[in-house]
């Protein structure tokens, strides 16, 4: 075999495939990635950081003697790739075993998603500068009182992936995607505040720059004059972004591992109501124009939806392969995988809860007396296995059902189950930050701390 010869992904994978029965591997996979991606920053209307990056490499997982092995490299020749499978068999020796580790085989179908966009290659570098520019201005022009930028960015990724096991899977996707970040910094008085926005799309023609420079600027200028006030217990309308953020810790508690290893608040819970009949959680990895979208997941088995919490009842949990071995059930499609450098996970792909009926103004509106979170600070710290969480938190205090003070320094505090089973309104305002996405929702009642 020609050690130099270099092959395309689906080859690369297959080749490894092949290579491994010549080894009498009992179980072999091999996963190939390329990524391109662009990154433009500007400020003040220059381009400040330019980055191009191409990446590609392929991992080898094999399971021998109920033993896992892995290796990646990013030498895609043919010899370095035979090196990478007896690496792989190498560690595979050291391992410990368990029953448990499984490859999965073929499926009949999988789902038929647009995930290319053929204009992202079409519209010239400059163009693409020309619309971080223009993100920036219409940041810095929505008020006099926007003074600096912090940050404007435009960022996109191409991919590709091939995957092959010895049981017959062979497959390749690829896609597209871009994104846009703005944070600019507004001040009076010496009062300086901070508003950002950030969205990411399938499609180039689905990136608004200006509408995106115009929400970081307004969510700056909103602030000026925030105010710390005397601790309250009352309604509480959370923003999408600030209810996406908590889906974090649901993601985590709604995986099957979690289960398994004794260290999710939903063990022993399905059938049961865990929440709010309003709240309904999903994962679909098989979403059309979702960032987290694929036709397969990090192990080839399809994507599909998955309802998780079904209006308040906890239906299931998400799996990979190997926790679904455990359980003695089907994957969900839930193998997730980061890069060709480790292999397949336990991971969400778009993870959101889905939307209701309500609009966001009539909601805040119908509050009255509360307050709406606009932002939470600390979420790290928040405890996936109890669901428990202190969190910082600023917003603006509705009174008679309009959006008055500006508020900041605050806490709240609480369970997460606790804080989801007094939900008393969702809107339809669902909305996608990267793979996590969530409507405007409302908590009938909650301590907000001065």
């Amino acid at each position: 075999m020609n050690s130099d010869k270099k092959l395309a992904g689906e080859d690369l994978v297959r080749a490894v495939i092949e290579e491994s029965k010549k080894h009498n591997v009992e179980h072999a996979e091999a996963y190939f990635d390329s990524e391109r991606e662009l990154s433009i920053e500007v400020r003040d209307g220059q381009v400040e950081n330019l980055k191009v990056a191409k990446d590609a490499g392929l991992g080898i997982r094999v399971i021998q003697n109920g033993r896992l092995g892995y290796a990646y490299t990013t030498e895609l020749t043919w010899g370095n790739l035979a090196n990478t499978l007896e690496i792989a068999l190498a560690n595979a020796k050291a391992a410990s075993e368990d029953s448990y580790y499984t490859l999965p085989e073929p499926a009949t179908s999988y789902p038929e998603l647009d995930l290319n966009d053929p204009q992202l290659g079409q519209v010239s570098l400059e163009e693409k500068i020309e619309m971080a520019r223009q993100m920036e201005k219409s940041g810095r022009s929505f008020d006099p009182l926007v003074q600096l930028t912090e940050q404007v960015s435009y960022e996109e990724v191409s991919y590709e992936i091939a995957i092959a096991n010895s049981k017959g899977v062979s497959l390749t996707s690829g896609g597209d995607l871009c994104g846009g970040m703005a944070a600019f910094v507004a001040g009076k008085d010496g009062d300086q505040q901070t508003g950002f926005s950030v969205d990411y799309v399938r499609r180039l023609k689905d990136l608004d720059p200006d509408a995106l420079g115009k929400e970081a600027a307004r969510k700056a200028v909103r602030m000026i004059g925030a105010q710390r006030l005397s601790t309250k217990r009352v309604p509480v309308v959370m923003d999408p972004y600030v209810v996406s953020s908590f889906l974090g810790m649901l993601a985590s508690a709604l995986s099957a591992e979690a289960v398994q290893k004794g260290r999710s608040l939903f063990a022993g819970k399905i059938g049961e109501r865990v929440v709010s009949e309003l709240v309904t959680i999903v994962d679909d990895g098989a979403k059309p124009g979702g960032i987290a979208s694929a036709p397969f997941d990090g192990e080839g088995v399809p994507t599909q939806k998955t309802v998780l919490v079904d209006s308040g009842k906890l239906q299931g949990f998400m799996y990979n392969s190997y926790t679904a071995a455990k359980d003695g059930v089907s994957s969900t499609g839930n193998g997730a995988r980061g890069s060709f450098q480790s292999p397949p996970q336990l991971g969400s792909s778009n993870f959101y809860v889905a939307p209701g009926k309500g609009f966001q103004e009539a909601i805040i509106n119908e509050t009255g007396e509360g307050f709406y979170l606009t932002e939470v600070m600390g979420m790290h710290t928040a405890n996936p296995i109890s669901g428990d969480f202190s969190l910082g938190a600023a917003g603006i205090w509705i009174h008679n059902g309009e959006l008055t003070t500006p508020v900041r320094g605050m806490v709240i505090a609480g369970n997460i189950l606790e804080l989801l089973a007094g939900v008393d309104a969702v809107g339809s305002d669902l909305r996608f930050f990267a793979g996590r996405g969530a409507p405007t929702v409302r908590v009938a009642n909650l301590t907000v701390s001065g």
